[in-house]
């Protein structure tokens, strides 16, 4: 079998050398605990402070203090929304959110309906495009927070952020958005874009896992989620995981760096699969084409396959790709974004995500594009309907 072909860096990106030996002296010998007065905790407190401060930059930010270091982009997005509901509950009770919203988003709007909070769903087209006309429809006097994610994990679809802020911004309402998938790939200004909160997560950038941030604008409150000795300015109790800060840090100053002629040159390789799959295989959608898009993801929907199936054949292969989102791993039903889109059921259970990463290259494009029409041609011979 030829080397594996790894197409799956919405799930996760591998470490990035440059971040791997910034992290490299917090493990060893700069230990300290950032919480400290010594010389270490010191030491700890500035490499902190310092990826504190390059996260700020990058989000358009002049003040670091903004940002609140956390576990994940699930972590964050808990605490933007369960934090500034509990904090702002006087002032209203109703939350809106898409229907295409990551499960962090979605589960913590349940969470919040059980304590007797009003959610509204927003829906989106076929194209996974939110109606700005239905979103002015919703907002109510009560109405205290949006969220709305900036780029979606499954279809890539970016959502119109900067004109969401201005609407919501008139009205006196917090904006949160999710900008896990995103962030580091297309620009986000949080200024520009009257953004309140935004989740970030290391690992979607060739950083460690198990480590995010929240940015919080000065001024929105927050009913913090841990307590315990006021780390993060009493927002996130716990002792900083300061060598993955560090890893997080530096991911972000290597993606913004690179951003302009990588975003150009995985959209060409993008582009380059799709008018491939289109040519050689028919009954194939690319989900959300009609959008704008992260310029590494595509959703295909292959019609008489199950997506399962073909994700495992292609894993046999040495090619991996997934059948939606990492956080839906073994889930039989289908994918909660596709549905909102309102597929057709054959679609629905044919759609695979091929996401694209710093590593990838022409060969591999090539390689697929020798594999899955004779692939799916199989997969469509032997699906039971066909017999």
């Amino acid at each position: 079998m030829e080397s594996k072909i790894y197409l799956d860096y919405n799930a996760t990106t591998p470490v990035d050398p440059r971040a791997r030996e910034a992290m490299q002296p917090y493990f060893e010998t700069a230990f300290g605990n950032p919480s400290a007065a010594h010389a270490l905790g010191r030491e700890a407190k500035a490499a902190l402070e310092r990826a504190r401060e390059t996260l700020a930059g990058l989000l358009g930010s002049t003040d670091k203090d903004e940002i609140i270091f956390v576990s994940s982009g699930t972590e964050a997005d808990n605490l933007a929304l369960l934090g500034t509901a509990l904090a702002y509950q006087e002032r209203g009770r109703h939350i809106i959110a898409s229907a295409v919203e990551h499960p962090a988003v979605l589960e913590s709007c349940a969470a919040l309906e059980k304590r007797g909070f009003s959610v509204t769903v927003l829906p989106v087209d076929g194209e996974g495009m939110l109606d700005l006309e239905e979103l002015r429809r919703t907002v109510r006097p009560d109405t205290i927070l949006v969220s709305l994610m900036h780029a979606n994990n499954e279809t890539g679809v970016l959502f119109p952020l900067d004109q969401v802020g201005v609407l919501l911004k008139e009205r006196g309402i917090l904006f949160h958005t999710d900008a896990v998938q995103s962030f580091g790939k297309v620009p986000l200004d949080v200024r520009r874009v009257c953004l309140d909160l935004v989740s970030l997560s290391a690992h979607k950038i060739y950083g460690p896992k198990g480590v995010g941030a929240l940015y919080a604008r000065r001024g929105v409150r927050l009913h913090p989620l841990l307590r315990g000795g006021g780390q993060e300015r009493g927002r996130r109790a716990g002792t900083e995981n300061v060598p993955a800060i560090v890893g997080l840090g530096e991911a972000a100053r290597i993606m913004s760096l690179e951003m302009p002629h990588e975003g150009e040159r995985i959209r060409r390789l993008r582009d380059r699969l799709e008018a491939g799959v289109a040519a050689r295989i028919e009954g194939v959608r690319v989900n959300g084409h009609e959008s704008p898009r992260l310029t590494h993801t595509s959703n295909l929907a292959f019609d008489g396959i199950e997506a399962q199936t073909l994700v495992a054949a292609l894993d046999l292969e040495g090619i991996a790709v997934s059948a939606g989102s990492a956080c839906h791993v073994g889930s039989v039903q289908p994918s909660h974004v596709l549905r909102a889109m309102r597929l057709k059921p054959a679609q629905l259970q044919g759609s695979i995500r091929i996401s694209l990463g710093r590593p990838t290259r022409d060969a591999d494009i090539d390689r697929v594009l020798e594999i899955l029409p004779p692939l799916v041609a199989r997969l469509r011979e032997h699906a039971p309907a066909a017999r």
